[in-house]
């Protein structure tokens, strides 16, 4: 029987996972210089080909049935990426892009309770409301930068995040680099299929000839840091911890989503986002630190017999 899942991240997990979110939170920057360059699908395409290319002839093909890999790549690739490169193209500000994926957290525990039967704890509840409060304080002071469209986009991709999650916790002991690399092979096709259909040709070949420098890098980042990176890690915690442990520290992203646009996209920071930031980070501090102070109570106050 596979032991039950943890509900305490340990100090080592925690920057991995704080280093995760930093590199997710800034993207959001990133894939604003990259679709303004290259068409939205185009460049999740460049994503996923800079993640599989070279890396996937120097990684051995992880011991996963390909109906997973197939399906984390096509929910990853073509759902959350694709969904969500449309979306801040023209469709949403990259900062509340970052907040509105965040329901992934929510569609990630609701989905293990359903499928895993895993019980949500009593203060996890608590972090995640905590938590949920400061979107809200965001949402009730978004500005006219978004469409509808824009947010059905994003909400479509935090879904598709959050089925990828749990077929990436279906498959634990399992090396994430090779993991992620591999599961690529099943974005590419799809992503670019969808280029040529919706976005052209002409589109694929100007932004492919015409490009500067700064979008290739983008596209290279997207390989390097958020994929190789962030979701080799967040798939390796995932199949480690219970998901809603986990899932809940993606709150963090537009924190420091918010604050990379600030610094490079010169977007405002008024004192009502960081009372939203502040509550974001309590319900995170619960979610995380709770179990650790109740096992360090329990130690200096055991049970009488």
């Amino acid at each position: 029987m596979q032991p039950a899942p943890s509900t305490s991240l340990s100090l080592r997990d925690a920057l991995l996972t704080l280093a995760v979110m930093v590199v997710w939170g800034t993207n959001f920057v990133v894939i604003h210089v990259g679709v303004e360059h290259f068409p939205p699908l185009l460049f999740a395409c460049l994503r996923f080909v800079f993640a599989l290319l070279p890396a996937v002839f120097f990684l051995k093909r992880p011991a996963v049935p390909w109906s997973k890999l197939a399906a984390y790549g096509i929910l990853i690739g073509a759902g959350q990426f694709g969904l969500l490169f449309i979306a801040i193209k023209g469709f949403i500000a990259p900062g509340l892009a970052s907040l509105v994926v965040q329901a992934q957290s929510f569609f990630t525990i609701l989905l293990a309770a359903a499928i895993t039967r895993e019980r949500v704890q009593p203060f996890q509840i608590v972090g995640l409301l905590l938590a949920a409060s400061g979107i809200a304080v965001i949402l009730w002071h978004a500005d006219g930068t978004t469409t509808p469209l824009g947010v059905i986009l994003v909400l479509g991709a935090a879904l598709c995040w959050a089925s990828g999650n749990t077929v990436a916790r279906s498959t634990p002991q399992v090396d994430m680099l090779a993991y992620v690399v591999w599961t690529s092979l099943f974005a590419v096709p799809p992503l670019f299929a969808l280029s040529w259909l919706f976005e052209g040709w002409p589109a694929i070949r100007d932004g492919l000839t015409g490009a500067p420098l700064a979008a290739w890098a983008a596209a290279i980042w997207q390989a390097v840091g958020n994929v190789m990176f962030g979701y080799a890690v967040w798939g390796w915690l995932l199949s480690r911890y219970a998901a809603a442990t986990v899932a809940p520290t993606s709150l963090l992203v537009p924190v420091f989503g918010m604050g990379a646009a600030a610094l490079w996209l010169g977007e405002p920071l008024p004192g009502w986002k960081f009372l939203a930031a502040g509550l974001v980070l309590s319900g995170l501090c619960i979610n995380i630190l709770w179990p650790r102070f109740a096992a360090i109570r329990a130690a200096r106050h055991p049970p009488s017999s």
